[in-house]
């Protein structure tokens, strides 16, 4: 039996002590046998999840998933605290040290006028943080593990501080066109590395659109996604109702039962 008290409830001390036992001898192989890398995907996961849940709009499960992104952040903080690294103190002494030095107008006697000037001294705070001393610096600090089309807005909105920009979405859409024209020229050599490079520049370029109208490039990819399954559901319901398997269909029945589905569900978002 393992040294642990049972309680009616537990606190952060008690989710650090629980890891600790866990990756103790005598305590749980597949825990014990974890590192950074094997258990890094798990963290951006449980961070996904959490989001799902503010989506939701639900709080029973944002806390179960913010419990599971905390665990996450004890279980990598444990594992560097027994190669003599940091604790999750440290973790703690960091970020609170962080929030001191990047709200000066709360911690100190820096007075702003409004949420738009915090944002701006924020900026200005992190690149003194970071050593960063050229606006290339601050693209190259986003990070790469982010979903691609997020980082390509992040990477778009910092290169816009430094005035390179489009005036207006007209050249952000003629851009997206022009880009449209190369990957079908691309497409028309069959040389699969110009195509790639090519489809990544029309995919940059319609994020750069999305950014100017206002518009989440994530959310509407997602929305997207969603509407075609919704449609593919239906074409797939009007083929069993032809008593028919859709892989056995040939591509104009397909598109016919889709264009059915597009007008059956039109109206819905």
């Amino acid at each position: 039996m393992i040294d642990f008290q049972y309680k009616p409830s537990y606190d952060v001390s008690d989710l650090e002590r629980i890891v600790a036992v866990l990756r103790a001898p005598g305590g749980c192989p597949w825990d014990a046998e974890q590192d950074h890398h094997s258990i890094r995907r798990n963290l951006l996961e449980e961070a996904y999840e959490a989001c799902e849940a503010i989506d939701e709009e639900s709080a029973e499960h944002l806390r179960e998933e913010l419990g599971d992104v905390l665990l996450q952040v004890v279980f990598h903080a444990q594992m560097e605290k027994e190669q003599g690294g940091f604790t999750l103190d440290d973790v703690a002494d960091g970020v609170c040290k962080k929030l001191i030095f990047r709200h000066p107008h709360v911690f100190g006697d820096v007075e702003v006028a409004d949420s738009n000037q915090v944002l701006t001294n924020w900026e200005a705070l992190k690149r003194v943080e970071k050593s960063q001393e050229s606006y290339t610096d601050t693209l190259q600090a986003v990070a790469t593990s982010l979903p691609a089309l997020w980082r390509a807005e992040k990477v778009q909105k910092k290169a816009k501080k430094a005035g390179f920009d489009w005036p207006d979405a007209s050249g952000a859409v003629d851009k997206l066109s022009e880009e449209m024209v190369e990957l079908k020229e691309a497409m028309a050599s069959g040389a699969q590395d110009a195509i790639a490079e090519e489809l990544g520049d029309l995919l940059f370029a319609a994020v750069n659109v999305s950014r100017f109208l206002k518009v989440d490039s994530e959310d509407a990819l997602n929305a997207a996604t969603a509407k075609f399954i919704r449609r593919f559901a239906l074409v797939e319901e009007k083929a069993k109702a032809e008593g028919r398997d859709m892989k056995d269909m040939t591509l104009a029945e397909l598109d016919a039962l889709w264009d059915s589905a597009k007008q059956d569900l039109k109206g819905e978002p």
